[in-house]
């Protein structure tokens, strides 16, 4: 028979909860609902009848002496824990589940023993007490979590575990790492742990990044509890790890964009689909003798041209690479390609939008080999004015690829011919019109960051590079010209295209070139930025009406995406994507065209303050562009705009008026740099 209690009385033993662990006593005597105990720890406590847990018993003589109740408490408390651990909580959960919602520990002690007394029906509810994830002690009754609860309940707790042990292992690590950063010293040693080191990894990129999920913030806040709070704390430890190196480019983490071109591989499979259609596309070359102009290093070569004149005005073809030729949007491949969204361009490499041997071997349009193209036929009369534009699918053969050196060369010494002297003057001509239509010009200097290495760091050195303006004004015109001419026949045609748009006054003063410091500073003012947008918007700056970007798309999505509009059109009398498409697609285009573009400022300016920092005792001249409570002050030849107090330049100041400055407090991490010092050229 059972030796259960229901109503414990004196002499009675009990168990109650302390600690989170149940504890066994003797009920020396009951009243109005509190009992006093005394418990196998030999001492005596008062505790209300409802903290005592649902089961009771056996029942001994109230009048036993204390060593009786000690040796019987002792007794019992050990027999309990050794039929707990003969408990199979699993086992009675599977038995249970589905069978009823909740039940005393009676019930469930009934499933495995006949006619349980108060040991095992103790023993039972100790080990439900400790298994949480599948039952809930909701006295007096346990209740049985369902499976899809005890799956959750089990994941938790595997994630509180592996928080656990990662928080254990990895705070004396990093802190091991902080000390060897602040004080020079040689690395720690990585903890023995694989998988925790490859843990910590995973976190220290995920906090460069400054995207963490709020699971992994929190992580990270235990992590470096105890290291002192300071910006870009995760770099400073890659950094010491060596997981980094000592110019990281952070800013790559941060926008999520992958350097270089290994990410490519994950792609081979569409790579091989655009080569094989490739080939199954391939057509004869027609044989116009197509010159591109790009500099000597340019690998991703995507337009060449060829002017002739035509009477008082001009013909002219420009062919664009034309990666759209039948390019798998919507695969895996095309998702990367537009996260990326363009070519960077910087003083430690490139790394290009299309996988390179895409864009810089099978797309781009190499000397003496025969490439898809999108050719755009112009008409223009005597002015430059575009007469006709007939945008054509070809596949093309340039015969030169030019650099901007040589092309300079030939203009400046007047042995250009016929074809490039017709397209130098057509530029003219074009950038005329564009400055009589309201465009503003700004000429600026285009220093060159070049990278060394002195022992065993990295330095910066400023190039001042070639003007080569008669060839970068044949360039930039053309380039300008195919841009606006599509966007004007695709608005026309009532193809939807991206434009590039910005749509604001201008003063009637603002047009022309300008090259002095503080004028081009202001008429860029005036200006504002410039918009994606599926309208065929003007663009001041440029003076045309229309701008559709469709002329790079080996380096550009955006070129890309509009390319393809346009071949869908001429093969089809439709467009791939509809307005409302494209509006869809737009933000996330814009997005990720912004990201990239704030790599490329961000870094280039990174080294540029690199250049400072190494050069903090020399002066350099400055011209004042904004006056003020605080002066504005350009450096014309490093290209970079400086802010300082006004009582450091004297009484009188105005724009135009130049200084030599020197610069300090640089930090091209955190983008600061101070002027220390201002005189007066």
């Amino acid at each position: 028979m059972s030796d259960l209690v229901k109503y414990p009385g004196p002499g009675c033993i009990v168990e109650f909860l302390q600690g989170n662990r149940p504890h066994v006593a003797w009920v020396l005597e009951e009243s109005a609902g509190r009992c006093r105990l005394y418990t196998l720890n030999k001492r005596e406590t008062k505790l209300p009848a409802a903290r005592l847990l649902p089961w009771a018993g056996p029942a001994y003589d109230p009048g036993a002496s204390r060593s009786v109740m000690e040796e019987r408490l002792a007794a019992h408390d050990a027999r309990r824990q050794e039929l707990a651990g003969t408990v199979d909580p699993m086992a009675v959960w599977e038995l249970a589940q589905g069978e009823l919602d909740q039940a005393r520990a009676e019930w469930f002690a009934g499933l495995i023993w006949d006619s349980p007394d108060a040991d095992r029906v103790s023993a039972m509810g100790r080990a439900l007490l400790e298994h949480k994830t599948h039952f809930k002690f909701n006295p007096p009754d346990f209740e049985v979590h369902p499976a899809d609860k005890v799956e959750a309940r089990l994941a938790e707790q595997e994630v509180a575990r592996e928080r656990e042990r990662v928080v254990t292992g990895g705070q004396t690590f990093l802190a091991a790492l902080w000390e060897s950063w602040t004080r020079r010293q040689r690395r720690p040693a990585e903890p023995e742990d694989a998988e925790l080191v490859a843990r910590l990894r995973d976190m220290l990129f995920a906090a460069m990044a400054e995207r963490p999920d709020p699971d992994t913030q929190a992580l990270w806040k235990s992590l470096t509890k105890g290291l002192p709070d300071v910006p870009h704390l995760a770099l400073h430890l890659a950094q010491a790890w060596g997981l980094v190196g000592e110019h990281h480019n952070l800013q790559l983490e941060v926008e999520g964009y992958a350097w270089g071109d290994a990410w490519a591989a994950e792609h081979a499979g569409d790579m091989a689909g655009v080569r094989a259609r490739f080939e199954e596309l391939r057509q004869p070359a027609e044989g116009t003798p197509y010159v591109s102009v790009d500099s000597a290093t340019t690998r991703d070569i995507d337009d060449a041209f060829v002017v002739a004149r035509d009477g008082d005005g001009y013909r002219m073809s420009l062919a664009l690479a034309c990666p759209a030729l039948d390019w798998p949007f919507g695969s895996g491949l095309d998702a990367v390609v537009r996260e990326r969204a363009s070519s960077i361009y910087l003083p430690e490499g490139t790394s290009h939008m299309l996988p390179e041997e895409l864009g810089l071997t099978l797309f781009t349009l190499q000397a003496g080999e025969e490439r898809p193209g999108l050719v755009l036929d112009f008409v223009l009369d005597a002015a430059g004015q575009v007469v006709s534009l007939a945008p054509r699918e070809a596949w093309v053969k340039v015969a030169e690829n030019s650099t901007y050196e040589k092309v300079e060369e030939a203009l400046a010494g007047g042995s250009a011919d016929p074809g490039l002297a017709a397209a130098f003057e057509l530029a003219e001509k074009l950038r005329a019109g564009r400055i009589a239509a309201g465009a503003v010009v700004v000429e600026r200097p285009d220093p060159k960051l070049v990278l060394g290495q002195e022992d065993g760091h990295t330095v910066v050195d400023i190039e001042d590079t070639p003007e080569n303006a008669r060839a970068q004004l044949v360039v930039s015109e053309f380039m300008i010209l195919g841009n606006a001419a599509v966007g004007a026949w695709a608005r026309d045609a009532g193809l939807p295209l991206l434009y590039r748009t910005q749509d604001v006054t201008l003063p009637g003063d603002a047009a022309g070139v300008w090259s002095a410091p503080e004028e081009a500073y202001r008429v860029v003012r005036l200006a504002g930025a410039t918009l994606l947008e599926p309208e065929p918007r003007p663009h001041a700056c440029l003076g045309v009406p229309a701008y559709s970007p469709v002329t790079s798309p080996l380096r550009r999505y955006p070129d890309l995406m509009n390319q393809a509009q346009v071949l869908c059109w001429l093969r089809n009398g439709h467009p791939l994507w509809s307005r409302e498409d494209l509006v869809r697609l737009l933000p996330v285009v814009t997005a990720r065209v912004e990201a990239a573009s704030r790599i490329q400022r961000f870094r280039t300016r990174y080294w540029k303050l690199e250049y400072f920092r190494e050069r903090k005792d020399q002066m350099f001249s400055a011209v004042v562009v904004e006056d003020g409570p605080f002066v504005s002050a350009t450096l014309p030849r490093e290209q970079l705009f400086v802010r300082a107090p006004r009582d450091l330049f004297g009484e009188k100041v105005y724009p135009g008026k130049r200084y030599s400055v020197r610069l300090g407090k640089v930090n091209p991490l955190l983008n600061e740099i101070r002027v220390m010092e201002a005189v007066e050229e």
